[in-house]
């Protein structure tokens, strides 16, 4: 396994979670704020020069990897994950690198078996991450279980997270519940991820104050700016006892990214939540951010400042888009309105799933087809009937028992851990790849997006094995030409 720390390595960030120390900024322009504004499509060729410059900022951390980046590095832009995981590292010398982690489905789109889960982990840390954020779509905590207990194992950071969501079972005893088992489970920081922007100012506070109540570890707040609250419902986190903020340099900031990272350093500014961030350190990375989104104009959404529908529907703002695209190909345009009125009786069937990656989408198709054949659950996806087996984990609350007989018929649920019905990958996943592995990661990409990687990995062995090629090569964008 790579060595992740050497001479260089960062060092310890300043204490949080105890009163009188600063807020802190975690910058997302490098992972979330480019996925949700152009659909991850920032090259790795593109962040190499601002690198050091975001390095000497003061940032609690920066997110660079994990969630829809590993997919889009390899599927939309010829680059290997892992080795943009080890450029930024190679060049991040004073702030920690933070990635997302999706619990058992890693950053693919099922749950993996344990022993790929591990080796992902380990693979991960080795290469240079120091804080991993897990959380799972159903905030089934045995679907962090493993790949928490191997962050631990490997000596980073365990942050994990609770999918914030409404919903009548979902109150603040159930959040503080939770965030008080997965102190149990080792964790260094609780996260409170609102994938959708809906948690307000006036629930966030209460929020925070609930699971301050149950325990001291620091507590970090995630939101979209798609609805117009977070920045508002950041600054009242802070005040009730919040430690970290996740931030977008503003030329990638709002819309359906997260609030400017210059305005929450200025609001704060000469109180006792000051960043201790100079904004004159934040100008040059601002400007070089602003040449990037001119390159990418064309991708930007165009959601119209805030969009109201995030607050109607109570749903992400990439789930909404994600329907209308849908019924738009359908040439049910007109539908719109009673699928957005079929989701919560979808939902509540389902016993309240959080509509994130992967439930959004299990729960939005179902809501289409109940609507577009005139008849509720007369078409039941593979995904639905998987979903009422119990493969993605338990609901937040009991599923709908006719429902149910109708998804699975006969079938009986499982009530284990899923993890625990899905063989031993490793091995076969080696023996597939082995023609075209250059690093033993290349299992584990195979295992993740083995369509992908069938098309990715030989082009890259053939580029690599042709000729004399070295790392600045692969920074100059020669080793993986499009």
């Amino acid at each position: 396994m790579t060595e992740k720390r050497g001479e260089g390595a960062p060092q310890a960030a300043p204490e949080v979670g105890k009163t009188g120390r600063r807020a802190r900024i975690m910058e997302t322009a490098l992972r979330d704020a480019h996925q949700s504004l152009i659909a991850t499509r920032m090259s790795t060729k593109d962040m190499i020069p601002v690198l050091e410059q975001m390095d000497e900022v003061g940032y609690w951390a920066l997110e660079m990897w994990g969630g829809a980046t590993f997919d889009s590095c390899m599927r939309f832009l010829n680059e290997d994950p892992w080795e943009r995981l080890r450029i930024i590292r190679s060049r991040i010398k004073n702030t920690k690198l933070q990635m997302l982690l999706r619990g058992q489905n890693l950053v693919g789109y099922r749950h993996y078996a344990d022993d790929a889960v591990r080796e992902f982990v380990k693979r991960a840390v080795g290469n240079g991450i120091d804080i991993i954020r897990v959380f799972d779509a159903l905030n089934d905590l045995r679907n962090m279980e493993v790949a928490a207990d191997q962050v631990k194992r490997e000596g980073a950071h365990l942050q994990l997270c609770i999918s914030y969501t409404l919903s009548p079972v979902h109150t603040l005893e159930a959040f503080a519940e939770m965030a008080l088992k997965m102190a149990g489970m080792g964790a260094d920081s609780i996260a409170i991820k609102d994938m959708a922007g809906l948690l307000n100012p006036v629930d966030c506070v209460r929020l925070v104050r609930a699971i301050r109540a149950r325990t001291d570890l620091p507590i970090q707040l995630h939101s979209h700016y798609t609805s117009g609250l977070a920045s508002m419902t950041y600054y009242a986190g802070l005040e009730a006892g919040a430690d970290i903020v996740d931030t977008a340099i503003s030329p990638f900031s709002m819309g359906t990214s997260q609030p400017p990272t210059e305005s929450l350093v200025a609001a704060l500014a000469g109180g006792g939540l000051d960043t201790g961030i100079s904004l004159d350190k934040l100008v040059p990375v601002e400007e070089y951010f602003k040449t990037l989104r001119d390159k990418y104009k064309d991708l930007l959404p165009d959601i119209g400042g805030v969009d109201i529908n995030i607050l109607r529907y109570q749903i992400p703002g990439g789930m909404y888009s994600n329907l209308v695209n849908q019924l738009k190909e359908q040439k049910a345009l007109d539908k719109l309105e009673d699928v957005m009125n079929e989701i919560p009786v979808v939902r509540k069937a389902m016993g309240y799933p959080p509509l994130v990656t992967p439930t959004s989408q299990i729960v939005g198709t179902q809501a289409t087809l109940n609507v577009l054949t005139g008849q509720r659950w007369k078409v039941i996806p593979k995904e639905v009937k998987q979903y009422f087996l119990g493969y993605y984990g338990t609901a937040p609350a009991p599923l709908d028992p006719e429902v149910q007989k109708l998804a699975i018929g006969d079938e009986e649920p499982i009530t284990c851990r899923p993890g625990e019905k899905i063989p031993a990958e490793m091995e076969e996943a080696r023996k597939a790849a082995d023609a075209w592995a250059l690093q033993p990661e290349d299992a584990l990409t195979w295992i993740m997006f083995p369509q992908v990687a069938k098309d990715f990995l030989p082009r890259k062995y053939a580029r690599l094995t042709h000729r004399d090629v070295g790392f600045d090569d692969f920074v100059e964008g020669a080793a993986y030409p499009v």
